[in-house]
């Protein structure tokens, strides 16, 4: 495929390009595909990162590395399902069940009882019975809203799993070899090879920055506590969503601390600012890592990253959100290359 020069001015098929792509990714959004974009980005750049390792693409017979690549696909697949399968699981066991929930729910209120003030405290339910009275009449008003919830659960799961399916298709197709390709659709594939590595820099850099966030919180919590005779609940759940959350990036940190303060307060208010100030330190080591990590890969500072979470989320909602370090890298790149910024 031929590479576009940087410099040269841009040729009618390439400006097509773009307008195209730049239309894909606004329909994406607009359609709600953006679980099974990062889906099949996912499976598509995981066969990428693992092939090389298991020396697949060294493999001269055609027939051969076509199976091995298929294999490695379909392992791909199966782990990311029930990885997620696991991460249901293993969250389930921590909150056991919806009565052990409400329970623990109604002990962090009691909590927060004794912290606030009178004017907020008279908002909250007086005890657990009156927690699910209140949950149970806010399900009843709302059943339609828990209806479509339901539907549209059910949606992105499909589009998910069909996601992984196209990813797994598209990285078998790219073994075999193609034939010529025109110079719109030479551009095209540009276009999506420069999507994939934004992906690649993005989403491969925040997970480790998640993964490294939630080993600290995981110390923190299921270890360091314990060892002083403290023990917060939901525990394991606060470790599973600091990981979740930490795949977003500076947005992420904020939700898993507000979580975890809160329920620090349920064991008594030194907790809570110990929680508080363990937070911070991470919160600060976040930014560290986010340029360190994030920054250096797209050469984006955070508040680039946090300014085009704010402007997606605002025009497209929580899938705009999640895009928006994806799309904002491609754009750059897109950019960089042309040597326009």
């Amino acid at each position: 495929m031929t590479e576009i020069s940087d410099g040269h001015r841009a040729q009618s098929h390439e400006i097509a390009a773009w307008i195209l792509a730049g239309i894909a990714l606004l329909v994406i959004l607009g359609l709600h595909l953006v679980p099974a974009l990062l889906a099949g980005l996912l499976v598509h750049e995981l066969v990428h990162l693992l092939a090389p390792k298991f020396k697949i693409f060294r493999i001269h017979r055609k027939r051969r590395k076509l199976m091995a690549v298929a294999a490695l696909a379909t392992f791909v697949v199966l782990a990311i399902v029930l990885a997620g399968i696991g991460i249901v699981a293993f969250a389930r066991s921590d909150a056991g069940n919806l009565p052990t929930f409400l329970k623990k729910m109604g002990e962090i209120l009691e909590r927060w009882r004794a912290v606030l003030p009178a004017s907020v405290v008279e908002n909250f339910p007086d005890d657990i019975d009156q927690l699910k009275t209140v949950l149970v009449q806010g399900l009843r008003g709302h059943t339609s809203e828990v209806e479509q919830f339901g539907a549209h659960t059910g949606r992105v799961l499909a589009h998910i799993v069909i996601g992984l399916v196209v990813g797994a298709l598209v990285a078998l197709r790219e073994v075999e070899p193609g034939r010529t390709l025109g110079p719109l659709a030479s551009a095209l594939q540009e276009r999506a090879r420069r999507l994939c590595r934004a992906f690649r820099r993005v989403v491969f850099a925040q997970v480790r920055i998640a993964s490294i966030n939630t080993l600290l919180t995981a110390a923190y919590l299921i270890v360091a506590l314990p060892l002083f005779g403290v023990h917060v609940p939901l525990a394991k759940t606060l470790v599973l969503v600091t990981f979740v959350t930490g795949l977003l990036p500076v947005v992420g940190n904020l939700i898993s601390n507000t979580l975890i303060v809160f329920v620090s307060v349920s064991v008594s208010v030194s907790v809570a600012m110990s929680s508080l100030v363990f937070l911070v330190i991470i919160h600060k080591l976040e930014y560290f890592l986010n340029a360190k990590i994030v920054g250096s890969e797209i050469n984006a500072r955070a508040w680039e990253m946090l300014l085009a979470m704010m402007v997606m989320e605002a025009a497209f909602g929580l899938p705009g959100l999640v895009a928006a370090p994806i799309y904002y890298a491609y754009v750059k790149d897109e950019l960089t290359s042309r040597q326009l910024i």
